[in-house]
C-alpha cells in the first residue's frame, strides 16, 4: 500500500475582509447590530416642538412608543431592566399608561435618535412627575434643570444605587461614592 502524500499547502497570504472588524460577526454575535450598544429605534423622524397623542407602548421604566415614534421621558431616569428595579419600573410606567391616550410634546433628540418628551395623562399629570413622585425614577437634573428633584423620596438614589451595586458585586463602587458624599458635605460645612 502507497502513503497518500498530503495535499500541498498554499503560501498565500489569506485575504483580508472589507467588513470592519467592529462589525464582522463573530462566535458570540450574529449580526453586526449585536455589536452595538444599543440598536437605532424603529421611529419615525421626530421634530423638536411637535406632539403626538395617543396609546403608548412601554419599553422600560423611561421608555415608550407613541405612533411609531419611540420617545424617552423627559429629565428622568429610570433603572434599566436588567437592573433589580427595571422590572418594576416598567410595570408601573405600564400602570400608568395603560388604556390612556398619551400626549407627548417633544422638546429635544437624544444621542440615540430618539424623541426626549414631556408626556402627559389626559387628566394633565406629568408621567416623568409620576414616576418620580412613586419611587420608581429618579430626577435626571442635567437634563431637567432639577424640576423633580423635590419629589424624590429620601434614600431613592441610595437604594437604587445599592442594588446595581449588588447586582454586579461592586459594593465597593457605593463605599466609593459614600465616602466622596461625605468629604463634599464636611468640605462644606468649612
Amino acid at each position: 500500500m502507497g502513503h497518500k502524500t498530503p495535499p500541498p499547502q498554499s503560501t498565500a497570504r489569506p485575504r483580508q475582509s472589507t467588513i470592519p472588524k467592529q462589525v464582522r460577526p463573530t462566535r458570540k454575535t450574529t449580526a453586526p447590530s449585536a455589536t452595538a450598544s444599543r440598536p437605532p429605534p424603529k421611529s419615525s423622524n421626530p421634530e423638536v416642538g411637535k406632539k403626538l397623542e395617543g396609546p403608548a407602548y412601554i419599553i422600560d421604566g423611561d421608555s415608550l412608543r407613541i405612533q411609531k415614534t419611540e420617545i424617552r421621558l423627559f429629565g428622568v431616569d429610570a433603572p434599566e431592566i436588567n437592573h433589580p428595579y427595571g422590572q418594576k419600573a416598567k410595570w408601573k410606567l405600564l400602570e400608568l399608561c395603560k388604556g390612556q391616550r398619551i400626549t407627548a410634546e417633544i422638546t429635544a433628540i437624544d444621542h440615540f435618535g430618539r424623541a426626549v418628551a414631556k408626556c402627559y395623562l389626559p387628566d394633565g399629570t406629568d408621567v416623568s412627575a409620576e414616576m418620580v413622585r412613586q419611587g420608581h425614577a429618579i430626577d435626571w437634573p442635567r437634563h431637567s434643570g432639577g424640576v423633580y428633584t423635590h419629589l424624590e423620596s429620601p434614600g431613592l438614589r441610595k437604594r437604587l444605587w445599592l442594588a446595581n451595586a449588588r447586582q454586579n458585586g461592586q459594593m465597593f463602587l457605593w463605599q466609593r461614592y459614600e465616602e466622596r458624599k461625605a468629604a463634599a458635605k464636611q468640605k462644606r460645612e468649612q
